[in-house]
Order: C-alpha cells, then sequence, then structure tokens
C-alpha cells in the first residue's frame, strides 16, 4: 500500500517557485466561494508516520488559506471533560459549520492505532473501532460535509533520518522526544497495523491519499492540490453532494395493527395512592443518585409523545427528586441559525451529560423520524437513514456507561381535544397551546404510524423504548420514576 510513497517524490525549487502562486490564488477563491455559499463544510484529516510533515503542512494550510474561516485540531490527551463523555463527543465538539474548513491533526484514527500498536486491544476489536469510524464519516458525508483524509509517509531509514536531523539541530531538538524513538523501533508494527487501518476505512465517500513525507514541496504541493480539486469539484458540481441510497420500503401493517393502538390507555391511578407511590419513587430515585458507583455513571432520558400527553408535567416529578446540580432539561425545538450548519446529531451531541449527571430531553434526535418525516422538513433518504445512525449514536451512549431511557407518552385523540380545550381555557396554560398545535392534530394518523416506524426500528436490547399510557397522569408519571430507578438501579449492579 505504501510502496509508491517510498519512491523518492520531488519537486524541483523552479517548478515549486511557478506552481505556487497560482495555487495558492485558486486556493482562496475557492474558500471564498465556499465562505460566501455556505454549501457544506470540510473535514480535513492529516495524520500519518511521526516525523512526515504533519504540523508543518498544516501550517501551509493555514498560510495559504484564510485562517479566519479554518478551525485546526491538534487534539492529544484526553481532558478530564473529555474521558467523561463517549469517546467521538470530542470530535463532534470540534466539528466546522457549513462555510468552514476544520483541519484535524490528531484524529479519530490515533487512540485505535496506537492501542493495537501496543497490544492493548486485539485486531477484532480494531475492526470494530474502525467500523464505527467508518460509520462517522459515512455520516458526514451524508449531511454533506466534504471529508479529505491525507496519510502522510515515511519509509523506515527516512523517519530514521528525519528524526537524527533534527535531533542535531538546536532549534529543532526539543520536537524529538523519547516517545518518537520508541515508535520508531515499533515502526514495522506501526506500518502493519496502519495498512490495515487505511485498507478498512478508505471508502468511496471519503478515500485516503497517500503523500510521501520526505520532500516539503512535493508533499505540499500534493496536497494544496488534492483540497482545490475536491474543493472546485463540489462547488461546480450541479448533483447533489450524495447520490441517495437505494433503501428498503417500510411497508404498512396489512392488517392496520399499529403497536400504539396496542396500549391500555384505561389505566389508571387514584390521587391517595399516586401521592405515595410519587414519594417513594422520587426518594427512590435521589436514594440512587446519592450511591457511590452513581458517579461512574450518566444518565440521558428523552420524552417523545403526542401533544399534551404530559412530558413536562413528567419532568417536573423527575427535576423534584434531584440536586438542581445535577441535571439539565434540555426542550428541543426547531434548529437554531447555528444548529442548521452542522450535521443533524451534533446539536444533540453536544448535551451529553458528564459522569454522575442527568441530560433530560424534552423531544429528542428522534424529531428527524418524526416531524421532519411528517412535514418533509427533510428527504425520504434522510430519515430513512436517521434509524442507523440514532441507534449508533445511542450504542456510544451506552459503551459508555450511559443509562438511556425512552419514554413515548401515548394520550388518545379524544384525551388530547380534551386537553387542548383546558389549555385554551386557563389563563396560565395558554402558553402551552399554538396553531402548530391544532396543525399537528390534523395529521394524527400520520404522526402515529412514523411512530410506530420509529419504536420499530429504534427500540434496542440496550435503548428500548418504554411506551406509557398518560391518560392519567398519575399513572405516567409513576410509571415514568418507576422505570427510571429500574435502569439505574441496573446498571449500578453490574
Amino acid at each position: 500500500m505504501f510502496e509508491s510513497a517510498e519512491l523518492g517524490h520531488s519537486i524541483s525549487r523552479n517548478e515549486w517557485k511557478k506552481e505556487l502562486p497560482p495555487l495558492r490564488e485558486a486556493l482562496l477563491d475557492a474558500q471564498l466561494e465556499l465562505i460566501q455559499s455556505r454549501k457544506f463544510q470540510v473535514v480535513i484529516v492529516v495524520a500519518g508516520i511521526d516525523c512526515a510533515g504533519k504540523g508543518e503542512t498544516v501550517n501551509i494550510l493555514n498560510e495559504w488559506l484564510d485562517p479566519r474561516h479554518v478551525e485546526t485540531h491538534a487534539l492529544r490527551e484526553l481532558t478530564d471533560e473529555e474521558r467523561e463523555r463517549p469517546e467521538m463527543w470530542r470530535y463532534w465538539r470540534a466539528l466546522p459549520p457549513r462555510g468552514k474548513i476544520g483541519i484535524f491533526i490528531g484524529t479519530w484514527y490515533s487512540p485505535p492505532l496506537l492501542e493495537n500498536v501496543y497490544a492493548k486491544t486485539k485486531n477484532a476489536e480494531l475492526d470494530q473501532q474502525l467500523e464505527r469510524i467508518v460509520h462517522f464519516e459515512k455520516m458526514l458525508c451524508d449531511e454533506g460535509a466534504l471529508v479529505l483524509k491525507f496519510w502522510l509517509h515515511l519509509s523506515k531509514d527516512q523517519q530514521k533520518k528525519r528524526l537524527k536531523k533534527l535531533e542535531n539541530n538546536p532549534l529543532t531538538r526539543w520536537r524529538v522526544t523519547g516517545t518518537d524513538w520508541e515508535h520508531y523501533k515499533l515502526y514495522d508494527k506501526f506500518r502493519q497495523v496502519s495498512e490495515r487501518m487505511l485498507r478498512t476505512t478508505s471508502t468511496p465517500q471519503s478515500p485516503w491519499t497517500i503523500v510521501e513525507g520526505t520532500d516539503p514541496h512535493y508533499r505540499y504541493l500534493t496536497i494544496g492540490k488534492a483540497v482545490l480539486n475536491a474543493l472546485r469539484g463540489r462547488l461546480d458540481s450541479t448533483a447533489p453532494s450524495s447520490a441517495p441510497e437505494p433503501v428498503p420500503p417500510i411497508m404498512p401493517a396489512v392488517d392496520d395493527l399499529l403497536i400504539l393502538r396496542t396500549l391500555n390507555l384505561d389505566k389508571k391511578l387514584y390521587k391517595k395512592r399516586y401521592e405515595s407511590e410519587l414519594e417513594k419513587w422520587q426518594g427512590k430515585l435521589n436514594l440512587l443518585t446519592r450511591d457511590p458507583d452513581f458517579r461512574k455513571l450518566s444518565v440521558v432520558i428523552t420524552f417523545e409523545g403526542n401533544d399534551a400527553a404530559g412530558k413536562g408535567g413528567s419532568i417536573r416529578r423527575i427535576t423534584q427528586a434531584l440536586d438542581a446540580r445535577q441535571y439539565r432539561v434540555i426542550p428541543v425545538a426547531a434548529p437554531t441559525d447555528e444548529e442548521k450548519v452542522q450535521p443533524y446529531l451534533w446539536r444533540f451531541w453536544r448535551y451529553l451529560p458528564r459522569k454522575g449527571k442527568f441530560s433530560i430531553f424534552d423531544r429528542s434526535w428522534y424529531g428527524r423520524v418524526l416531524v421532519e418525516r411528517v412535514e418533509n422538513f427533510c428527504s425520504r433518504n434522510d430519515w430513512l437513514r436517521a434509524y442507523g445512525e440514532i441507534n449508533d449514536f445511542e450504542e456510544q451512549m451506552v459503551r459508555n456507561r450511559t443509562v438511556i431511557t425512552k419514554f413515548w407518552l401515548s394520550i388518545s385523540k379524544e384525551e388530547q381535544l380534551k386537553r387542548f380545550n383546558e389549555r385554551e381555557k386557563t389563563g396560565f396554560k395558554r402558553f402551552k397551546i399554538t396553531d402548530e398545535d391544532w396543525r399537528n392534530r390534523e395529521k394524527w394518523d400520520e404522526y402515529e404510524v412514523a411512530a410506530c416506524d420509529m419504536i420499530d426500528h429504534t427500540s434496542t436490547e440496550i435503548a428500548p423504548w418504554n411506551l406509557v399510557e398518560a391518560n392519567d397522569k398519575y399513572h405516567a408519571r409513576i410509571k415514568v420514576l418507576k422505570t427510571i430507578c429500574q435502569n439505574i438501579e441496573k446498571v449500578l449492579k453490574k
């Protein structure tokens, strides 16, 4: 795989002087067009062998481009904040918005590579990590991002020469560490694992470009031209950034039997029993958060359901049992301008809690397969692929010891009408009812089908849906509290 990157590629000084000015001008023109159009974001991954010129290459790209619209991330050691989140959280936070270029020199490839080289993980685990990376990059490309990946390579002899040259120069000696020499001793292992990694993750949407790093002029021109060609190709294209993929259709039930229609909405809890149960389960929840082991996990609770089904009331009964410093309630509405220029899940990744904390979502990432599907705010292909993306998102949380509890609060159409009318007549509840609620009611059947499809495709063994009969608010609130307590207790006992 690396044979062509060990041939001694080089560019003469005259050729360098001839080609550099038009390249820089063209790059700036393309970047300006990107900034003005805000059609897509560019993610540039610069990885490779130690001392192959990664840092110098990133510096050159910043010099050639307008650095005000370039975000450079050299992510190395994990911070305490990052250690408490899923492994990809730090990269999601650093993604550039549309119209900007993000350059990553410390990337999602570094940990899997190092762990496998140093025998901390076996090949099977490496393959699983690489498969998750492929899913991540595919999601970025499907969301419209241009992902460019460059691997800078040196032969073993060239790496040794480079290390000695840097070490012998008093001005650059600081750049060579004991770790660099340790990696050099493991060169053959690094090469073997790198080949496996590049072979697995070089996809049609985001292929690797392998560049020999010996001659800086060759390296800079090769990468500069590759960036320019990719930018111009995307900017000049009139076709969609990614062709729609064939997807299996979602077939309606031939007998018209939907899971939400099987719920017994007549379940009821009388006030006296409710007050007793409320005290019991709120107390239980509070005690669970005081368990010393609770600081080793986090909790994410999502609420979806019919309008006026009691999501807000259920959330208040949860927060009453918690220390205000432990939780954050995130009401999800239409995306802001900041959120619209990022991949869809970005707005939710940013709110994932630290260890010992709760994030409670009033509406959630399921909006893509509910309101966006029904109201045609996204394409059919977008919401169909969202099922897999959401399952992957939740799996990453669970691997990080996050307790995910998902609720669908269900009420009858008649109960919803009763609550709508009550809200309109009650002054302090009037803010809860909007014209949009009435419009959504007209599409009751469409939302019901979308919700049932959502449950079928995203109720997994690690993050199942909890369907709550909510015609009676007392019954719904107790079922919610009880379910949360049971889920936390289950993880604490593991």
